[in-house]
């Protein structure tokens, strides 16, 4: 038999690269291994920049405009070359980040061939321990991912679902506590609690910080010192990692922390867990008929059963979410650790993060498609609402407390009343009515109460979307 490992183009192991590429595709260009890499050479080449437009290195000359434009190119431009000749530098160096350094040489050489400035290419990751651009790289990977790719698509999913929940305010809904019918919402209000939590989280992550930090093997400068002991280097250090648009962390150890990547990581694994809420919800709801999924009727909905149409979409996102959870889980709760100055668990861990949001950006690609297929079926709420007139005791039994509390002659035991006709039996509209009539209550109360009915039993809930930001 043959080995399908050796196809080409090889075959994807797993299902982001494979059967979900497209979904996951702009992720690419953030938390890809050779993002990685492209990010470790912008990092050594601003460094490198800094260092000399700063004059930190006493009789060090300053590259020029044209200069500092064509290192900074070579970030622009990296692609498949680059990659592949980083992957053959690396193979002699087995070390990553040296092979970005002596990668980034060879260019250096090209740029500024003059014998004068061979003394440059020293300056190229001048002081840095592997983490010193590792930890930045990361930062930027990480805030590039979130900001342009993740945030935007679940912002759009959340004001999507906020749009559903305007335009379905209005209908009816019989809920369901503890999985019994209970007081009536509406189909809007209950999709608007679970956008208003969304977008919670949305604007938690939105705020996150992404902190960097550049002060060598153990967080103490003493290289940085040793070569030049003139410099204020925390300001430098500050001043170099604020210009990467990142936030400065002035105590670590070999490591920054991660502890920023552990607070963010929770965010987006309460925003997923919420997220698997609704989908769980909107299924019950499409298994009720309170959804038709009516839209894209060309798809095959069983194998086996055509009037069948399977809420796949919303059982994949489930899935997805799942997987990203269990990974943000991990993450968050490794990465914040480190033996004494540094281990490299960490090394290793981040490797996944890509993976992590993969099957969360799957996951809202795939929640956003199943809910542009539905179509509300207020028929449905409705007759389940006309078929649960219980759920008035509640209204009626609430009314008498309140008389009674005035002082109203006999309002006694109003929840046992209601108790003894409602529970454990169906009542209809007449049977509601009777007993209303019979309680003796003043005219414009009892006029308030029999013309009540499950479908108008709604209270607030129309006016609570407002709330929605």
């Amino acid at each position: 038999m043959a080995s399908l490992a050796d196809a080409t183009p090889p075959i994807a192991l797993g299902a982001l690269d494979g059967r979900y590429r497209a979904a996951v595709a702009p992720l690419v260009d953030h938390l890809s291994e050779p993002a990685l890499n492209r990010e470790r050479v912008h990092v050594e080449v601003e460094w490198l920049i800094f260092l000399t437009t700063h004059q930190v290195v006493p009789g060090v000359r300053a590259l020029t405009a044209d200069e500092q434009a064509k290192l900074r190119q070579v970030v622009a431009d990296f692609g498949a070359d680059e990659i592949a000749e980083l992957a053959e530098i690396e193979r002699e160096t087995q070390h990553d980040v040296k092979a970005v350094e002596y990668f980034l040489k060879r260019r250096l050489t090209r740029i500024a061939p003059s014998d004068a400035d061979k003394g440059l290419a020293e300056l190229i990751h001048f002081c840095c321990t592997s983490e010193d651009v590792n930890n930045l790289s990361y930062a930027l990977m990480v805030k590039g991912a979130v900001t342009q790719v993740w945030l935007p698509r679940a912002t759009a999913f959340v004001e999507g679902v906020a749009t559903m929940a305007s335009d379905l305010r209005d209908v009816p809904l019989l809920a369901h506590t503890h999985g019994q019918p209970a007081t009536p919402t509406t189909m809007g209000k209950e999709l608007a609690v679970l956008a208003h939590r969304l977008g919670r989280q949305l604007r938690r992550i939105g705020s996150a910080e992404y902190l960097g930090k550049l002060n060598g093997a153990t967080g103490t400068y003493g290289a940085h010192l040793a070569a030049v002991p003139d410099a204020d280097w925390p300001s430098l250090s500050r001043e170099f990692v604020e210009s990467l648009g990142l936030q400065w962390n002035p105590l670590t150890t070999q490591i920054e922390s991660h502890d920023w990547q552990a607070e963010l990581y929770a965010d987006v694994a309460r925003f997923n867990r919420i997220l698997h809420n609704l989908c769980t919800d909107v299924w019950t709801y499409i298994s009720l008929g309170y959804f038709a999924q009516v839209r894209g009727q060309g798809t095959v909905g069983s194998s086996t059963m055509p009037h069948k149409v399977n809420p796949i979409r919303f059982e994949n996102a489930e899935a997805n979410l799942e997987v990203s959870n269990a990974l943000l889980d991990v993450l968050g709760s490794t990465l914040v650790n480190s033996r004494l100055q540094r281990d490299l668990t960490d090394s290793s861990m981040q490797r996944n993060i890509g993976t992590a949001f993969g099957h969360s950006l799957l996951a809202i690609d795939n929640a956003s498609r199943g809910l542009a297929g539905l179509d509300a079926v207020p028929a449905a709420m409705a007759a389940d609402l006309d078929a649960n007139w219980e759920v008035l005791g509640e209204p009626v039994q609430s009314a008498m407390r309140a008389l009674g509390a005035q002082g109203v002659a006999g309002m006694e035991n109003p929840y046992e009343r209601l108790k003894e006709l409602t529970r454990g039996r169906r009542i209809t509209g007449d049977d509601l009515r009777e007993f209303v009539a019979g309680l003796g209550l003043p005219d414009d109360v009892a006029k308030r109460l029999s013309e009540l009915t499950p479908q108008t039993y709604i209270g607030a809930a129309p006016q609570l979307v407002d709330f929605l930001d």
